[in-house]
């Protein structure tokens, strides 16, 4: 059987140093996406022991997995606007905080509840998906002020580019610096002002304010270098010791042939649960697809290896990788492997799936 495993001592070393760099700003703990991979449930109960208490989440289902947990003692922000008054309503009864981003949104939310309702504004900065502009002061003024349930608790904004472009971050920053400033000088109150992801949180410190939101810093698994740990290996065995002769090929397509007499190791990991999956590569910009025509030219000019680990040897996967297996060349371990054996590889936690996830 396959398993995702997560180690505790890596998640506990992120979170020393996440820590320490927020000081005494509380740190929210980002678990969309199912946990990115983890399971909401399975990953919150990992950072809850670890003192972390503020959690967002995207989808009401990840909210209801929270409050199933049984804590007494979280806060719960749910990052996006719903627009479903049965899902609005739903979010209100668990204590689940709301995003607004229009006064469209507010009149939902009114229209939706019975009672009191704490939410946090959303202003947009430069993403352009949900939230106020900054310009529109009036319209953000008027859900203080028209709100007849809406509890204004906190003011919010989303980087667009905190991991690759500093000047923009900064021009976002400084914009949202002063629609803040502009709310509490029309006597607003503007509770827990945050801005911060991640990539953000890392570079840009004087940012960090009233709290800061932490999905990928947590799992260690940032695109530049820092002293994270990346969380997740996959650890599976050897489910056949394959022999093919010289000139044989193996895999769809016959893209890789045997150079020499070669043994190969069929472990049962394919695409399908991750393996060599990534995210669409981001060409919105000309650097982007500058870099990423470099990099498929360089790939054509010399295939990329990929390897797994057996019995501590780095060993390299041939020909193309299928739906729920995958060949790798054993050969020079000559013999010191057999069916059974542990293989450890890497697959980001986002994109694994159909494997069970450990903590330990």
């Amino acid at each position: 059987m396959s398993s995702y495993v997560v180690s505790r001592e890596d998640l506990a070393h992120n979170y020393r140093i996440l820590k320490e760099k927020a000081g005494t700003t509380p740190i929210w703990a980002v678990v969309k996406a199912d946990g990115y991979g983890l399971g909401v449930k399975a990953y919150a109960k990992e950072l809850y022991a670890l003192g972390l208490r503020h959690f967002c989440v995207t989808e009401p289902r990840e909210a209801e997995a929270l409050r199933a947990c049984g804590f007494s003692d979280i806060s719960v922000l749910m990052l996006r606007q719903l627009s479903d008054p049965a899902e609005i309503r739903s979010m209100w009864k668990s204590d689940v905080i709301l995003t607004v981003g229009s006064l469209e949104a507010a009149a939902r939310i009114n229209a939706a509840v019975d009672g009191p309702v704490s939410v946090h504004l959303k202003i947009d900065t430069g993403m352009g998906r949900y939230g106020f502009l900054p310009e529109q002061l009036s319209e953000m003024i008027a859900v203080y002020r028209g709100g007849k349930h809406i509890q204004v608790k906190g003011v919010f904004t989303h980087f667009s580019c905190g991991f690759c472009d500093d000047a923009l971050t900064k021009k976002q920053y400084e914009q949202f610096r002063k629609t803040v400033s502009a709310l509490e000088q029309a006597g607003c109150e503007t509770g827990i002002v945050h801005c911060c992801n991640s990539a953000a949180f890392l570079k840009f410190p004087e940012m960090h304010l009233g709290a800061v939101r932490l999905g990928s810093a947590l799992l260690g698994r940032m695109s530049f270098p820092t002293d994270l740990k990346a969380l997740g290996t996959v650890e599976t065995t050897i489910e056949e010791l394959h022999f093919l002769p010289k000139g044989y090929t193996t895999g769809y397509g016959a893209i890789w042939r045997a150079k020499r007499d070669t043994t190969l190791a069929i472990i049962p990991i394919g695409w399908s649960n991750g393996f060599q999956v990534s995210c669409k590569e981001d060409r919105s910009r000309a650097v982007d697809c500058i870099r990423g025509g470099l990099r498929e030219l360089r790939n054509l000019l010399k295939r990329p290896v990929t390897y797994v680990n057996i019995n501590g040897a780095a060993c390299p996967v041939v020909g193309s990788i299928g739906s729920l297996h995958c060949a790798v060349d054993v050969t020079e371990l000559k013999g010191k492997c057999r069916v059974g054996d542990m293989v450890r590889l890497s697959i980001n936690p986002m994109h694994q799936k159909g494997m069970e996830v450990v903590f330990r």
